[in-house]
């Protein structure tokens, strides 16, 4: 009886190790309730339907509180397409800072967005998706759990519209672009901003600063009504 006991207990600090440290950071992904235009506007049925990730935590210049400004995140799909779109809020009046229109800009020299995506959900390898505020695209492999790979390009379209109160960010990324995992329902996710007029860094599930905002090991979680379909490709 001790021997069980003992195993019990093993099997269950196991479980809580294997844990994701912020799992209960959940975003839910639907099928899109409608067709989905990328023009930056947001108007469509499907994005007033989809939930909502907002909230952002404090990454620098302290990890100890939520972030200033406001970021709202929406995601769904369709048949073909994962969906992304974003409301960056000002938080102080003025223009946007950004300091180049390459793609795979800097990301601490301009406004941005990135988005952080764990398909496998193993804590290692991803993608990431973003842009800055002028409209240049970021994207790249992710690999060892938080590095990018900014040599890797792929296709998908994206508009940034900017306005006084705030810079929109919509996306359109074909299934067919990235990788997944078959089956699974769950997949790692965050999201980071860079807001250089509050000298502000924040994300979505919290990561504290001696970390980057793209460690794997620190996103939440994207919730699946559903698994996604499998493109006609040889994917795991």
């Amino acid at each position: 009886m001790r021997i069980n006991l003992f195993l019990l207990a093993f099997f269950f600090s196991l479980s809580l190790s294997a844990q994701k440290k912020n799992d209960s950071y959940q975003l839910h992904i639907n099928k899109a309730s409608s067709p989905i235009k990328i023009d930056g506007e947001l108007d469509e049925q499907a994005w007033l339907d989809a939930e909502v990730a907002t909230d952002f935590y404090m990454i620098l210049p302290m990890d100890t509180s939520f972030a200033k400004v406001r970021t709202d995140v929406r995601m769904t799909y369709d048949q073909q397409n994962l969906y992304l779109s974003v409301i960056n809020y000002n938080g102080i009046e003025g223009p946007y800072m950004v300091e180049s229109l390459r793609r795979d800009f800097s990301f601490l020299k301009n406004d941005n967005f990135i988005m952080f995506m764990d398909p496998f959900d193993d804590q290692t390898n991803g993608f990431a998706f973003g842009a800055n505020a002028a409209g240049a695209q970021w994207d790249g492999l992710m690999y060892d759990g938080g590095k990018v790979d900014l040599s890797w390009d792929n296709k998908w379209q994206s508009v940034v519209k900017n306005y006084p109160d705030k810079w929109i960010f919509e996306a359109v990324i074909p299934f067919k672009s990235i990788r997944y995992k078959k089956g699974i329902t769950k997949w790692g996710i965050n999201f980071g901003r860079n807001d250089l007029k509050t000298t502000e860094k924040s994300s979505w599930a919290p990561v504290p600063r001696q970390f980057p905002s793209a460690s794997l090991a620190y996103t939440g979680t994207l919730v699946w009504d559903m698994p996604p379909l499998i493109p006609e490709l040889p994917f795991l």
